[in-house]
């Protein structure tokens, strides 16, 4: 509630220029989901909104474009999803199958363009520097051995 009265207190003067500084962090799903609505509109008005985000996935959603800034710099201006690419090495995949056994690390740890590979809970997270290829690599393998994928995640680390 607090996040939305201050948003509500930076509309009351209908601005056409906001900052927001992380506006949708620790916020329950539908709430979430109403700030990202209020922002939305926002920017169908013609409001100019900068958001300070440090999820790149929110961003994706979020923005039309962003900046990465470092140290007080600005290091780098483009779309999100242009941004992700710039995380050298800093990608990952998160995937879930059907069935899950230990036989799944070992064999796609194997994977020529996976740099590592973790167990978390039901997922494999695996981490590349050509999601693409990796994301091609795990639908083949899931039907090479007859597994369903359950979900299928791609993240960007800051």
């Amino acid at each position: 509630m607090k996040r939305r009265l201050t948003l509500a207190m930076g509309l009351v003067s209908s601005p056409h220029l906001l900052f927001l500084d992380e506006p949708t962090s620790c916020l329950d799903v539908q709430s979430n989901l109403i700030i990202r609505e209020v922002i939305s509109d926002l920017i169908l008005d013609e409001v100019t909104v900068f958001l300070t985000i440090h999820n790149i996935e929110e961003a994706n959603v979020m923005c039309d474009r962003g900046a990465i800034i470092n140290k007080r710099n600005i290091i780098a201006i483009d779309s999100p999803e242009s941004l992700k690419k710039t995380f050298k090495g800093a990608q990952s995949i998160e995937v879930s199958f059907d069935r899950n056994s230990a036989d799944h690390l070992d064999e796609l740890s194997r994977l020529s363009m996976v740099n590592e590979i973790q167990k978390a809970g039901d997922k494999f997270k695996l981490y590349t520097e050509d999601p693409a290829e990796v994301i091609d690599a795990i639908v083949a393998y899931a039907h090479t051995h007859n597994l369903k994928i359950i979900s299928i995640t791609l993240l960007a680390q800051a």
